[in-house]
């Protein structure tokens, strides 16, 4: 289906239409907007702030970019200025406290036993440390650097997509990449050196 009758249906009120755009491009919009926020409740925030944008600017589409893109440029809107805003605050306490499942226990015993490990807890351990020193990676490029990675390594975008929701040429698009894709690397190779 064209983006144009999805629009229209769209506009026309159609759930299934909405249900479709909604399922195709939340898990994305929510990434996206990690890329300028640091957590995952304000990025789901936005992702949520993003989808009442959408529905209400319906009308103003225009078609010159592609349903995805148009929805993409929105999120980053949004989450550029939440990012200023929030940049602007100092946070009290963790927004997102750990905490054990208690469904999960009946008298202070599993309900169904944990799954056995396949692995060793070593290569768990070392597993973990890499992911997490890519993400702590991730999280210090620059805005626009960290933009780029996620909507093309992570989502899987073209060049031409990524040009036209952030707003930027095909060159600085490569340059944004390339160095993005460098520091990750530097990262990686850190991270497993660590491990061995």
């Amino acid at each position: 289906m064209s983006d144009a009758d999805l629009v229209q249906r769209l506009r026309d009120g159609d759930e299934a239409a909405f249900a479709e755009v909604f399922e195709a491009h939340h898990t994305m919009l929510v990434r996206l907007a990690s890329a300028y926020v640091k957590s995952a409740s304000a990025a789901e925030e936005i992702a949520q702030d993003t989808w009442v944008a959408v529905m209400g600017a319906l009308g103003s589409f225009e078609g010159r970019s592609s349903l995805k893109t148009w929805i993409a440029r929105i999120a980053i809107n949004r989450a550029k200025t939440r990012a200023e805003r929030d940049g602007r605050q100092v946070p009290l306490e963790d927004e997102e406290p750990s905490s054990v499942d208690s469904s999960r226990f009946v008298f202070g015993f599993f309900r169904r036993p944990p799954a056995t490990w396949d692995e060793t807890p070593e290569a768990l351990l070392s597993r973990r440390q890499v992911r997490e020193a890519i993400e702590k990676c991730l999280e210090s490029l620059p805005d626009a650097q960290r933009a780029v990675v996620t909507l093309r390594d992570m989502e899987g975008w073209s060049s031409e997509e990524v040009c036209n929701a952030l707003d930027v040429s095909e060159s600085n698009q490569r340059v944004l990449l390339h160095r993005g894709r460098g520091r990750l690397r530097a990262a990686l190779e850190s991270a497993l050196e660590g491990n061995r």
